[in-house]
């Protein structure tokens, strides 16, 4: 299971733990030291399009109008702390969020 996130959100440190109290095998990636390549993005896009972008944040309302109103992808590129956190991979299988379905669904056995 892989987590894709940022050390310092809070989200995906309670994913984390959470996952890894579970008995859960966890990976994490910070995207902001380890940016995602072309293709991740674009796949994480395909699975979840605009949602990807984390629209209630400083960083979002701080950018520029043309990046504003530029893709998704073009967003998370220039700035990756505008991705909406944590993004859980679990087999082939991806999650959003770290709401009280998405638990359900990771932390069931």
């Amino acid at each position: 299971m892989m987590i894709l996130g940022l050390n310092t959100c809070s989200d995906s440190q309670k994913a984390r733990k959470a996952l890894e109290a579970a008995g859960k095998d966890v990976s994490f990636r910070d995207v902001r030291a380890d940016p995602l390549s072309e293709a991740e993005l674009a796949e994480l896009i395909a699975e979840f399009g605009d949602r990807l972008v984390d629209r209630k944040t400083n960083d979002w309302r701080g950018l520029s109008d043309w990046l504003k109103h530029s893709e998704a992808e073009d967003q998370i590129a220039a700035k990756p702390k505008l991705m909406a956190r944590p993004v859980i991979r679990d087999g082939d299988t991806y999650y959003l969020g770290w709401d009280e379905a998405v638990q359900n669904a990771l932390l069931q056995d």
